[in-house]
């Protein structure tokens, strides 16, 4: 904050010198003064010429059959269309480039985008993404994208099964891959994602959810008042009831709009006339995914609405499909890998990650139900950001996309993944990878105190879901009908067409009448360019008056969105409201009823101490060899890549000859997996069970395990005191084991660097 404060403060007084020394010289001033306006001129018409070309970007995307952004190309593999219960989905296979090819027995990655008013593409929208990053690792890569227009009926639930069946048929192709396919899920993919993972669990691999919102009454951004604020879903039904059952996504983007006046308003359009030399193709290329609205049918938006944004009943099992099957996130066996930032106005940290604590009180609770979740934060990238900025794909999703296989190996709990830099010893010695992931034990306790959950809040957000409730079936039982007869499929497209949005596109392209002028006016500009000096004072004027600008819309936010949580809770905490709603008035009164509080959750967990109590003890050296790497390591609470790299390596051998890569990962994947749950459960037992588990193994081969485990102590980073200590441990355990069946002497046992 100093720093800026800092550079504002030199610009002021660069800009008061440069103000001064011209006031001394009027002749300078006033060449000043036309050198400022012959720049700004030709700016105007530079400006003029690329929203033209913005009006015509959009005309032509709209007439594209599959409209998208991505800059990749694609072959197609399956669509949704040719489904049972048809969507307007479909799965392309991302063609690798030259000088990146393709790994077949690599695990496939499939990126599917979020259909939350824009077109696809986003994930593939810069080579530096999401996509570009499977591909540089040399995966098979995948995209699931949608067309424009929904199929007439598809629901939520279709949607789901039409992605059961993409990461079926891509599990198809690579029969010899290794390991299942991890799938990316973008914001609003990312619920779906995992709402289908939780249904058909075992097709899926490693699942990364980026900005995906999951909690909605968690976080700190002003749209989770949205919905209590307009009286509910209401609105909802009606917009879609005035599009003749489909909802116009343009309405999404609106609300994002609405988010952040300054950038709509002001510094969007103010950058390009800035930088109009440059900016251009930067601002068309994004333009175009910005303007690229899509439709929803109306069961679809409306189940989003009551269900997930006001119900909020995704992250608390309170969702079941049509034949019966409860949507219980806590059913999904892969790893989730959570990728959230503080500078996201649209899914913070508190809406990402706030589902684990709805479902989860303590460690004891992940573990029982044997999930593994990673997540990472990042300090400030925006929500778009999390998607197309370069400098996220080249870092973090690079990562994630190097290191699937070792997060596809953590046993069950919470972790925190950590990108940093290499040493420059390293990077000099693998100039490919100048970052290093870090992996290191983390807790429901972290994750709450990022959430930082509040009952109040909660009580105030389910009164307005009651609300909704009520509000809704008032309209349908009064308004819904007249509006429903009046609307026609002709009357739903003139609203479409004088949308504000559509309209900022359409108004200015080659069509109007001064087009053709202004384009030819900006090509001799373009020719005969002359910018203004840097240093020029009515330039820098222009820039601080654009710095005010902007700062005053942001108070106006800032302002804006204080008053919507203080009415908010004003009326939805008032008693008459949350009385009308059915709240009890007990303030230590949970909001809606835990998950863990079921019966059936009760049976599930007891059920599972009695398995890993008869488990404690059955087993070889296999399970022995990695239970006591899990004792050991668990002293350190962190490793990172190379910790795992040197497991895989050291334990693949073992797996079985005739296993296939897959096979070999599924099967390591499952021996880790019960072993670490075992240490949790029962450390202490599962630790004294180890000679009796040797019983029957050459001696020999007990203390070339011991000699191994050893040396994998110090492959990363120097044991500690308490890793020495474990590891002593365990080699008397091995060596009993040994002695019980041979009792000649052992050899010196080794000891870790």
């Amino acid at each position: 904050m100093s720093t800026n404060n800092d550079s504002d403060q030199a610009r002021r007084q660069n800009a008061a010198q440069a103000w001064s020394n011209l006031l001394k010289q009027p002749l300078s001033l006033g060449h000043a003064a036309m050198e400022y306006a012959r720049d700004a001129w030709q700016r105007t018409l530079l400006y003029a010429d690329v929203r033209r070309q913005r009006g015509n970007q959009y005309r032509e995307h709209l007439q594209e059959r599959v409209p998208n952004v991505l800059s990749f190309p694609a072959e197609a593999v399956m669509s949704g269309l040719d489904l049972p219960r048809p969507v307007n989905y479909g799965l392309v296979r991302i063609a690798p480039s030259a000088d990146a090819p393709t790994d077949e027995s690599k695990r496939p990655f499939i990126v599917v985008d979020p259909r939350a008013g824009h077109g696809p593409g986003i994930g593939g929208f810069k080579p530096d993404s999401e996509i570009g990053a499977a591909l540089g690792a040399g995966h098979p890569c995948y995209f699931v994208g949608f067309l424009p227009d929904p199929v007439a009926g598809q629901t939520v639930e279709d949607v789901m099964r039409a992605e059961a069946a993409f990461v079926r048929k891509v599990a198809e192709l690579h029969p010899q891959a290794i390991g299942k396919p991890c799938v990316i899920g973008n914001c609003q993919a990312g619920w779906q994602v995992l709402m289908t993972a939780a249904v058909w669990p075992e097709l899926f691999g490693p699942i990364i959810l980026a900005g995906a919102p999951l909690s909605y009454w968690g976080g700190d951004n002003p749209m989770r008042y949205a919905g209590g604020l307009t009286g509910g879903s209401w609105l909802t039904a009606l917009t879609s009831d005035l599009g003749a059952g489909r909802f116009d996504g343009a309405w999404l983007v609106q609300n994002f709009e609405n988010l952040d006046p300054a950038n709509t308003l002001w510094s969007k359009q103010y950058n390009l006339y800035a930088n109009v030399d440059t900016e251009g193709p930067r601002y068309l290329g994004f333009e175009k995914y910005w303007g690229g609205h899509v439709f929803l049918n109306d069961v679809e938006i409306q189940y989003i609405v009551d269900n997930l944004f006001i119900g909020n009943k995704l992250a608390t099992a309170e969702l079941s499909t049509s034949d019966g099957v409860r949507i219980d996130l806590r059913n999904i066996t892969s790893p989730i890998v959570v990728f959230c930032s503080y500078g996201d106005n649209i899914t913070p940290p508190g809406q990402a990650l706030g589902w684990i604590t709805d479902l989860y009180r303590d460690d004891a609770d992940v573990a029982g139900h044997d999930q593994t979740i990673v997540f990472a934060t990042h300090d400030s990238i925006g929500h778009l950001g999390i998607f197309v900025s370069g400098s996220v794909g080249r870092k973090e999703h690079r990562e994630f996309a190097t290191n699937i296989d070792i997060i596809d190996l953590l046993p069950a709990g919470i972790y925190r993944a950590e990108v940093d830099e290499r040493s420059a010893a390293e990077v000099a010695a693998d100039p490919t990878d100048p970052y290093l992931m870090r992996i290191r034990r983390s807790g429901v306790e972290e994750v709450r105190a990022i959430v930082k959950p509040d009952p109040a809040a909660e009580r105030r957000f389910a009164a307005a879901a009651r609300v909704s409730e009520i509000n809704l079936a008032l309209y349908r039982n009064t308004l819904a009908p007249w509006v429903r007869a009046l609307s026609t499929p002709a009357s739903a497209r003139w609203l479409q067409a004088l949308h504000p949005l559509r309209i900022g596109y359409e108004w200015w392209s080659d069509r109007s009448p001064t087009a053709g002028l202004v384009a030819a006016q900006a090509q001799q500009v373009r020719d005969q360019r002359r910018p203004v000096a840097p240093d020029n004072p009515f330039l820098q004027a222009q820039e601080a008056l654009s710095r005010t600008i902007e700062q005053l819309l942001d108070q106006y936010r800032d302002q804006r969105d204080a008053m919507y949580a203080r009415v908010f809770d004003t009326i939805y905490g008032s008693p008459l409201v949350q009385a009308l709603a059915g709240r009890s008035s007990d303030d230590n009164a949970p909001a809606r009823p835990h998950p863990g509080d079921s019966p059936e959750h009760r049976a599930f967990l007891a059920a599972e101490h009695a398995r890993r109590d008869a488990d404690i003890a059955q087993g070889g050296l296999g399970e022995v060899v990695i239970r006591a790497l899990g004792f050991i390591f668990e002293a350190r609470g962190e490793a990172d890549e190379r910790y795992f790299r040197h497991a895989w390596d050291l334990l693949r051998p073992h797996l079985g000859s005739g296993a296939s890569g897959r096979q070999a990962l599924a099967a390591f994947r499952a021996l880790t997996r019960r072993q670490s749950a075992l240490l949790r459960y029962n450390g202490e037992a599962a630790i004294a069970a180890i000679p009796a588990m040797l019983a029957g193994t050459s001696p020999d081969l007990i203390r070339k395990a011991a000699a191994a485990i050893a040396d994998m102590a110090g492959r990363a980073d120097k044991p500690s005191a308490q890793e020495q200590a474990r590891l002593r441990h365990v080699q008397d355990l091995f060596e009993q084991g040994a002695t019980a069946t041979d009792p000649k002497p052992a050899p010196r046992r080794l000891r870790p660097s």
